[in-house]
């Protein structure tokens, strides 16, 4: 797993960065080279001939042991300036077979272009309709659930309150709450009319004092 992943990011860096970026800078310099700007042109397309067979060509012989290294390794012969595949690959196999079909591919790359166009038309219209369709039936949906919980809320309070009605008829009476007794006043300490002491009776009274001896009136 890993071996693959490090293979595809140097595919896409050696295959695809690098070349871009000579490709830039050639078109960049003051005075363009014909033949490098030639050059250039036949390895994107190969490249995009190889990417378009890529597609159907991995699914049946992806299993190849060092696959994938295979095909970073032509990427780099066509571009390495000591090999330059390119031009081999573009003169020897890509053209002629490209020239002399060259109005049948035509051709049926224009059927198959209008083909797309109208497919990719239908599908739009359809996933449009459909996704309309589905977005009402989501907000029909939302809302029926929001209803069915409002009103088996209102249900639950309308039986709540019927309970609390009918519970005094049950219970024959009306529940109260005994008040607290009322407070008695404060006593004061000042009044209107003072209370009198009571007397002493005679027999709690004291007798009366003698005078001491010799000292009564002659």
């Amino acid at each position: 797993m890993l071996g693959e992943f490090i293979t595809r990011g140097l595919i896409l860096v050696l295959g695809y960065a690098y070349p871009a970026f000579e490709c830039f800078k050639t078109m960049e310099k003051n005075k363009v080279e014909m033949h490098e700007l030639r050059f250039w042109c036949q390895y994107w397309i190969i490249v995009a001939v190889l990417t378009v067979f890529e597609r159907v060509v991995d699914m049946f012989i992806s299993w190849l042991p060092m696959y994938g290294e295979m095909k970073l390794a032509l990427i780099i012969y066509l571009w390495y300036p000591k090999t330059k595949g390119t031009g081999y690959v573009y003169e020897t196999l890509l053209r002629p077979y490209v020239s002399m079909r060259e109005s049948d591919i035509d051709r049926s790359l224009r059927e198959l272009h209008a083909r797309a166009w109208d497919l990719a038309l239908y599908y739009w219209q359809n996933c449009t309709s459909l996704g309309q369709t589905k977005f009402f039936e989501i907000v029909g949906f939302i809302s029926a659930q929001f209803g069915k919980v409002t009103k088996a809320n209102n249900e639950t309070a309308d039986q709540h309150l019927q309970r609390l009605a009918n519970q005094p008829q049950q219970n024959g009476r009306h529940d109260y709450t005994p008040s607290a007794p009322p407070l008695s006043p404060p006593r004061s300490s000042f009044s209107l009319f003072p209370k009198q002491r009571k007397q002493p009776s005679d027999h709690h009274r004291r007798p009366p004092m003698s005078p001491p001896p010799g000292n009564g009136y002659q």
